[in-house]
């Protein structure tokens, strides 16, 4: 992964979006802060929605509530 300052990327637009659309992966950065990521358009990933359908089942129990004290822990509440 390849990261640049504003003011890189400011100055060499052009070819960043030549690079990110060959497949490069750049991400732009504030202060050495990483803030955004160039993706070309179009080239999206496939959706998984769907993709292991019939491979998995679900427990009778999974739609019971949590018990108090897993519940406690998802909130933060512990002794």
């Amino acid at each position: 992964m390849r990261q640049v300052n504003v003011h890189e990327a400011k100055t060499h637009l052009s070819k960043l979006l030549d690079d990110a659309e060959a497949g490069e992966d750049i991400v732009i950065a504030r202060a050495g802060k990483p803030v955004v990521r160039l993706v070309p358009v179009g080239r999206e990933l496939p959706g998984i929605i769907g993709l292991l359908k019939g491979k998995y089942t679900l427990s009778d129990k999974f739609d019971d509530p949590l018990p108090d004290e897993l519940l406690d822990l998802f909130e933060g509440k512990s002794d």
